[in-house]
């Protein structure tokens, strides 16, 4: 099969989006497809040995956008690819879809990004219907659409969008996993964020986040756990809100580990006692399941998309998303009672089982298949099913 991938995001920008598009190529060049990536100015020139193309750009909130481009069409007519992929559509990969629906090339796109969240939370008002009238319009143009939550589908049906799928996201078993913890790496960052103390006391926990220091994720509601006692905070990442999260946190015991990939971000998983997001705004919530896969109970708001990856009292606690008092509460649960964070550990990597990155990935081209059918069924003007139509 031939799979042209348009992403709004790519390296070496790390985000949900890069993580996921580069996870589906790897499987590609794994089982024998062909691909070809567009994105946005400044990505390497090859990934997992498939070429990337790159479109100008411009910077917001360190982010590069990428700006619709003449070349797009241009690469696909090319390429001529069996199925377009696109990766969180925004400017660049609507107009990936416009131009595949031009070459009678079907489209999957991957509902990622809550822009038009984005545009209420930040009060833009008129913008907040406008934005969701720009969504509606770039799904309808993919032959299919996946999204990654039971949150993210009803918002979808809610608006209108047709063609709607749950494709869920992968997680890496082997690198993150509760066995890590006997590491000695893991041990001497242990001993750096919550150092042994003297005449036999008991060590603080940890609660640890992993994220993007971003407004959407509000990591400043952490400063809702000022006064449990016995807990040291530990925040990997990096992004525009450091200031502000800083100032949040001020005088609480925090240890600011920045941005980690790879093996450091095994390490700093397995160095956790309990593991927190409080962001509402989640479609999916990556880092929850990356949590799960290394042993961690975990404590999210009751919104969006894990409201599927917790089972609130079994893996962890879902808080009452607009009260910080909630938030306090489950965390003090586990903090005091280390049974309960193994027992919920524990079941935690159990959930994740069977959402290993080849199982999902595998998913996802059976629909890149269903819409190359599709697609060859309107051709033929043979009977589509209804819940097919647009």
């Amino acid at each position: 099969m031939r799979i042209a991938v348009i992403s709004e995001s790519f390296l070496p920008t790390i985000s949900g989006v890069t993580t996921s598009v580069c996870k589906v190529l790897e499987h590609l060049a794994a089982n024998g497809h062909e691909a070809m990536v567009i994105a946005p100015s400044g990505a390497p020139s090859h990934y997992a040995g498939f070429p990337v193309h790159t479109v100008s750009a411009v910077n917001y909130r360190e982010f590069p956008v990428g700006i619709p481009s003449p070349q797009v069409q241009k690469l696909l007519a090319d390429f001529r690819p069996d199925v377009l992929h696109a990766a969180s559509p925004f400017l660049l990969g609507a107009q990936g879809i416009s131009a595949a629906n031009r070459l009678d090339i079907p489209s999957v796109a991957i509902f990622q990004t809550d822009v038009a969240g984005y545009a209420h939370r930040n009060h833009l008002g008129p913008a907040t219907a406008l934005a969701w009238r720009f969504v509606k319009w770039v799904h309808e143009g993919a032959t299919r659409t996946l999204v990654p939550s039971s949150s993210s589908m009803a918002a979808l049906l809610r608006l209108g969008v047709p063609r709607l799928a749950l494709w869920t996201r992968g997680v890496d078993l082997t690198g993150f996993h509760p066995n890590l913890k006997n590491d000695p790496a893991v041990w001497n960052l242990r001993e750096r964020i919550a150092p042994t103390p003297q005449g036999g006391a008991a060590r603080d926990v940890i609660v640890g986040y992993v994220g993007r220091m971003a407004p959407e994720k509000q990591v400043e509601r952490l400063r809702a756990l000022r006064g449990v006692p016995g807990i040291r905070l530990a925040l990997v990442g990096d992004g525009p809100s450091v200031p502000s999260i800083r100032r949040a946190l001020a005088g609480m015991p925090v240890t600011w580990l920045g941005r980690l990939s790879g093996a450091e971000l095994a390490v700093a998983y397995a160095s956790f006692d309990v593991f927190v997001h409080a962001g509402t705004e989640e479609t999916f919530g990556q880092t929850i399941q990356e949590a799960h896969a290394a042993g961690l109970p975990v404590v999210a708001p009751h919104a969006g998309g894990p409201i599927d990856l917790v089972a609130h009292g079994e893996n962890g606690y879902l808080f009452r998303p607009d009260d910080d008092r909630d938030l306090k509460h489950w965390v003090g649960q586990l903090v005091r009672d280390p049974m309960l964070r193994a027992r919920m550990g524990e079941a935690g990597r159990r959930a994740v089982l069977g959402r290993s990155w080849p199982t999902v990935c595998t998913e996802l081209v059976d629909y890149y298949e269903q819409a190359i059918d599709e697609c060859l069924a309107v051709r033929a003007n043979t009977h589509v099913p209804r819940s097919m139509q647009r």
